[in-house]
C-alpha cells in the first residue's frame, strides 16, 4: 500500500462516502485509493467548491465532509469556503497536498507555509512527517472536526508519503551527490531521511468508525430554564443552526419543540426544522415579538448582528442562552441563564421537564400580526412589475416543491426574499452559507445536497450576482449525473447593494449587470436551460424544470425578474 491508500483506507472505514477534490499530482495517490475503496471522487471545477460540498455533506448528515485540494493555489483557493466552516461550526476536513518533505523551504513546485495560512481558521493543523503517521492523523482529524463545538481541521500530507514507497525511494536517488565528499554526505542525507520517512510504514492501525457524542445535558439547568419558562407569560423561542448540528436527532429536536408549545422563529439551518405550516412558527415581525417578550430563549444562537448584538431583547426580558460555545453563549451580552450544551439535546430534555401555562393569548396575539404581514406579502405578489414579481415567482415555487424537496440558498436579494416566502418541508431540508454571508455556496451546496439526499428534489436559488461563482459547475452536475434544479433570480444587478447605494450615494457603480442568457451557458455546458420572462409562463415553466429533473438532468430556470420594494433597508453591519 502506498500513502494514499492509506489515507483512503482511514476515509473508508470511518463511513466517509464521498470525497470531493480537484486533481492535482500532489493528491492523485489518495483519489485513486478512494476511487478502489468504493468512495465516490466528485472532481470539481474550484477548489472552493469541493469543501462547499463537503460542507453540505456534514450538515445534512451529520457525518464529516472531506475535501482534497493539491498544493499551493489548490490549498489557497480553499480559504473562503474553509472560514465558511468554521463560522458555521461545521465539520469538514480538508487534505492539502505540500512539496516532498525534504524540499520543503527550498523553492520546490507550489511550496508555501500552509500551515500559517490555515491555523486562524481551523481548529487545528496536522503536517504529516511519516507515512505511519498517515493513518491516525487523519482518524483524529476526523474525530475533531466533529467534537464539542465542531469545524474544520486542515491535514497536510506532502507528496513523498503518498506515492509507492519504491517511486520515492528511486526519486530520492537520481537526486544524489555522486561520489565526491559533499556527495556522499548527501547520499546519507537523503537515505537517512528515507528511512525515518519509511519507518514502521508496513504496519496499518485504522480503528473502527466511532464520532464523539454531545456533552450530556445539566440537570439542574433544566430544571432551572423549566421553572423560567413555567413563570413567563409571553415567552419566545429563537432556534439556530447550531440546534441541528446533530443531524440524526433532528427529528426529535422537532418533537421537543411542538411539546413545548412555545412560539418559535427558525434562522439559518433550523428553517423547516417544524414543517412548513406549523401553527408554533412564526416568519415575520421578529424583532416586535422579541420587543414584546418578557423571556427569550436562544436555542444555538448567539447574539451576534442577527439580534443587532443583543439589542432586540428588551433589557427587562429574561434572556436564556444555550449554546456548544462558550464564547456564543456570552457574546455581546450576557444570559441571565447561560447552558454549555447542545441546543437540539437541551431541548429535548427541557420539554420533560416543562408543563408551563397556557400562552394562547400570547399565541392568538403574534399569529393576528403574521397574517397581515402574509395579506400584505400576497398583495405585492401580485402587484405587475416589468418582466416577473419576484414574489410571485416565489410564491409559486413554494406552491410546487414536493414534500422531499431540499433548498438551497446562495445570493442577497432574491435569496433574503426566498426566506420569507418559501418553506421548506421539513427538518434540514434548507442550506445557507450561515453567519459570514458568503456567496458562492449554491453550486457546491447543491452537489453535496444531492448526493447526500438522493431521494430530494434539490433546488438551488441563486441571485444573478452569486450564480457567476458557481456556474461551471453545471459541467460537474452533467458529468455525475446530478439533477439539481437551479432557479435564477435575474435583475441585471447587485440589487441588495444597489437598493442603498444608490439611494445614499447617488451613485449604482459597480452594482449594476447584464440580463445574461444563463440558460444559454448552461446548456453548452450540457445541461437543460429555460428562460422565464412573463409570469404567466411561470406554472408551466417550473413544470418543465422538475420533469427535466426528474428524468436525471440538471436544469436553470432564468427568471428575469421585475424591481419591488420588499427588502428596503436590508444591509446588515
Amino acid at each position: 500500500m502506498h500513502g494514499g491508500d492509506r489515507v483512503a483506507e482511514v476515509l473508508a472505514k470511518q463511513g466517509i462516502p464521498f470525497l470531493f477534490t480537484l486533481c492535482g499530482g500532489h493528491i492523485s495517490p489518495i483519489l485513486s485509493g478512494a476511487k478502489q475503496r468504493g468512495i465516490r471522487v466528485i472532481d470539481v471545477r474550484d477548489e472552493a467548491t469541493a469543501v462547499f460540498a463537503a460542507d453540505a455533506v456534514a450538515r445534512l448528515t451529520g457525518v464529516p465532509g472531506v475535501a482534497a485540494v493539491t498544493a499551493g493555489p489548490g490549498v489557497t483557493n480553499t480559504m473562503t469556503a474553509v472560514k465558511n466552516a468554521q463560522l458555521a461550526q461545521s465539520p469538514v476536513v480538508i487534505i492539502g497536498g505540500a512539496a516532498p518533505t525534504v524540499l520543503k523551504g527550498r523553492g520546490a513546485l507550489q511550496d508555501i507555509d500552509q500551515a500559517a495560512l490555515f491555523k486562524p481558521h481551523v481548529k487545528a493543523v496536522f503536517q504529516v512527517r511519516r507515512v505511519r503517521d498517515l493513518e491516525g492523523i487523519m482518524q483524529h482529524a476526523l474525530r475533531l472536526s466533529a467534537d464539542g463545538v465542531p469545524g474544520p481541521v486542515f491535514v497536510e500530507c506532502p507528496i513523498d508519503l503518498l506515492y509507492d514507497q519504491a517511486l520515492i525511494r528511486s526519486w530520492y536517488g537520481s537526486a544524489g551527490g555522486g561520489k565526491s565528499l559533499s556527495g556522499k554526505l548527501l547520499n546519507w542525507y537523503l537515505q537517512r531521511h528515507l528511512a525515518r520517512l519509511f519507518a514502521g510504514a508496513d504496519d496499518l492501525h485504522v480503528q473502527a468508525r466511532a464520532w464523539p457524542a454531545p456533552k450530556a445535558v445539566p440537570a439542574g439547568a433544566l430544571q432551572k430554564v423549566a421553572r423560567a419558562l413555567k413563570s413567563a407569560k409571553k415567552p419566545l423561542l429563537v432556534i439556530g443552526s447550531q440546534a441541528v448540528l446533530d443531524a440524526r436527532n433532528v427529528e426529535q429536536t422537532a418533537a421537543a419543540v411542538e411539546r413545548l408549545g412555545v412560539p418559535v422563529y427558525l434562522s439559518g439551518m433550523a428553517r423547516g426544522l417544524m414543517g412548513k405550516n406549523h401553527p408554533l412558527h412564526l416568519r415575520h415581525k421578529r424583532r416586535l415579538a422579541l420587543k414584546e417578550s418578557d423571556l427569550v430563549l436562544l436555542a444555538g444562537v448567539p447574539c451576534d448582528f442577527r439580534l443587532d448584538y443583543g439589542r432586540h431583547v428588551r433589557r427587562s426580558a429574561r434572556l436564556v442562552s444555550i449554546n456548544r460555545s462558550s464564547a456564543d453563549l456570552r457574546m455581546n451580552r450576557r444570559p441571565d441563564i447561560g447552558v454549555l450544551a447542545d441546543a437540539g439535546r437541551f431541548l429535548a430534555g427541557l420539554c420533560e421537564a416543562f408543563d408551563g401555562p397556557n400562552l394562547q393569548p400570547w399565541m392568538d396575539h403574534l399569529r393576528e400580526r403574521e397574517a397581515q404581514r402574509e395579506a400584505e406579502i400576497d398583495e405585492l405578489a401580485a402587484a405587475p412589475t416589468d418582466y416577473v414579481n419576484p414574489l410571485h415567482l416565489l410564491r409559486a415555487i413554494n406552491q410546487v416543491l414536493p414534500d422531499n424537496s431540499l433548498l438551497v440558498a446562495d445570493g442577497g436579494d432574491f435569496v433574503g426574499t426566498a426566506s420569507y416566502t418559501v418553506r421548506p418541508r421539513g427538518p434540514l431540508s434548507w442550506l445557507d452559507p450561515g453567519v459570514f454571508g458568503t456567496l458562492g455556496v449554491g453550486a457546491g451546496f447543491a452537489l453535496g445536497a444531492s448526493l447526500a439526499r438522493p431521494d430530494s428534489e434539490v433546488w438551488a436559488i441563486f441571485g444573478d450576482g452569486a450564480f457567476g461563482f458557481g456556474m461551471m459547475e453545471f459541467d460537474t452536475f452533467v458529468r455525475h449525473g446530478i439533477p439539481v434544479i437551479a432557479v435564477v433570480g435575474n435583475d441585471g444587478g447587485w440589487a441588495q447593494i444597489a437598493r442603498e447605494q444608490v439611494k445614499m450615494l447617488g451613485d449604482d457603480v459597480g452594482t449594476v449587470l447584464a440580463r445574461t442568457d444563463y440558460h444559454r451557458a448552461v446548456e453548452g455546458l450540457g445541461a437543460d436551460g429555460l428562460v422565464l420572462a412573463r409570469p404567466e409562463d411561470t406554472t408551466s415553466v417550473l413544470t418543465q424544470a422538475r420533469e427535466a429533473a426528474a428524468a436525471g438532468r440538471p436544469v436553470l430556470v432564468n427568471a428575469w425578474l421585475g424591481s419591488t420594494d420588499f427588502r428596503e433597508g436590508s444591509i446588515s453591519m
